[in-house]
């Protein structure tokens, strides 16, 4: 008895290789998956039950939620991807423009 393992990927046919790296590789997917979704759960809560304290704070939250609803968006959608980049320009130029402002 030798203390090497086996390199039973040698025995096999490319057919059977290939379908043993493709097994793998999906599990794996399907792994990273689950935990992204996880991942997003924790962060959804999180958004839901903490308060905005600052324009900036409501601002990255609806920055989730329009990323979110583009990335459901048709291709052929140009009218509301444009509408969705215009108001990331708007966040962009108020935050530039004058900072935090609070109600």
């Amino acid at each position: 008895m030798t203390e090497e393992p086996l390199d039973l990927d040698r025995h096999r046919g490319m057919a059977a290789q290939k379908a043993t790296r493709l097994r793998r590789v999906l599990a794996a997917i399907e792994k990273n998956s689950r935990e992204l979704r996880d991942q997003q759960a924790i962060l959804e809560n999180e958004l839901r039950s903490t308060p905005a304290t600052s324009w900036s704070d409501a601002a990255a939250k609806a920055r989730y939620v329009l990323n979110l609803y583009a990335a459901g968006l048709s291709p052929d959608d140009p009218r509301h991807r444009d509408l969705v980049s215009a108001i990331f320009e708007d966040f962009a130029r108020l935050a530039q423009e004058g900072g935090e402002r609070d109600p």
